[in-house]
């Protein structure tokens, strides 16, 4: 009996694990596993209809990529971060840096590479198929999102400056914490006259919040921002590219949705388990 017992167990073992891995979907001959459900269950706390709706739609997007031939390389995404530091007056170096600042540089590479994919995509499959946004379409979408396109002229701001990066750290947690190794200023600050990195740092910062942590002049800076004052309205010809791009992101967006509803409804989609 004791001898069995042990060889029961492992039996179980085997078996349940065989059942986990038990190939419960295939779509286009590409299986979707029962463990695959539950992570995605577990991890982005989905119900079991919508994690499988969300696996078969990444199944079907994976399959229009090989299928169209699309891929991202290491180039590509340099090319797009150079453009990104552009459009924020900096060198590729200092934005770099300061992402590395605000958050895991790999995580932000790899959004990047899906943002390119997903462009690639778009441009493959729906390539003059959108309509063009026109003057009138951009006009129209500032009149009604103005308060997209609001910058505050004058930044309050508690400043932290110190050698010691785990000490601001500790002082988001913390607010009341004080420390000798950390200098703390209260002043005002004209958006003219800041430098490209801290204007980036305060522009994406919202009001009631701390800034990310970030290194110039060889010491660590961190802001609060208390409050954004003589808040003024961006001109129309200022945003007007970024309007254009936002009109056609939307378009794409709703494009590819019902590509892929249609792409759906035609998959030869098994549902075993």
């Amino acid at each position: 009996m004791n001898k069995i017992l042990p060889i029961l167990l492992t039996s179980w073992v085997f078996l349940n694990a065989g059942l986990i891995n038990a190939i419960a979907i295939v779509v286009n001959e590409t299986p979707i596993t029962l463990y695959d459900i539950d992570q995605k269950m577990i991890t982005e706390k989905m119900t079991k209809e919508i994690a499988v709706s969300s696996l078969v739609d990444e199944v079907l997007y994976e399959q229009e990529l090989r299928k169209n031939t699309i891929s991202v390389d290491i180039f590509d995404i340099d090319n797009y971060i150079e453009k990104l530091a552009v459009q924020n007056k900096m060198t590729s170096l200092e934005f770099k840096a300061l992402v590395r600042q605000q958050e895991d540089y790999d995580k932000f590479k790899e959004n990047i590479k899906k943002q390119l994919l997903h462009q690639k995509l778009i441009k493959k499959i729906a390539g003059g198929k959108l309509t063009i946004a026109s003057d009138e379409d951009m006009n129209i979408f500032y009149e009604s999102n103005k308060e997209q396109f609001k910058i505050a002229d004058t930044i309050d701001v508690i400043a932290y400056v110190s050698k010691n990066k785990k000490l601001l750290n500790s002082i988001k947690i913390n607010p009341m914490l004080q420390d000798k190794n950390v200098m703390v200023q209260s002043i005002s600050l004209k958006q003219s006259e800041l430098n490209p990195q801290v204007k980036y740092v305060l522009n994406t910062t919202e009001a009631g919040k701390f800034s990310a942590v970030f290194a110039q002049n060889k010491n660590y800076n961190m802001f609060f921002v208390k409050d954004k004052k003589d808040v003024e309205t961006i001109s129309f010809e200022n945003v007007k590219d970024k309007i254009f791009q936002n009109i056609m992101k939307t378009r794409e967006q709703n494009y590819l949705k019902d590509y892929f509803e249609t792409l759906k409804i035609t998959a030869d989609i098994k549902v075993l388990r």
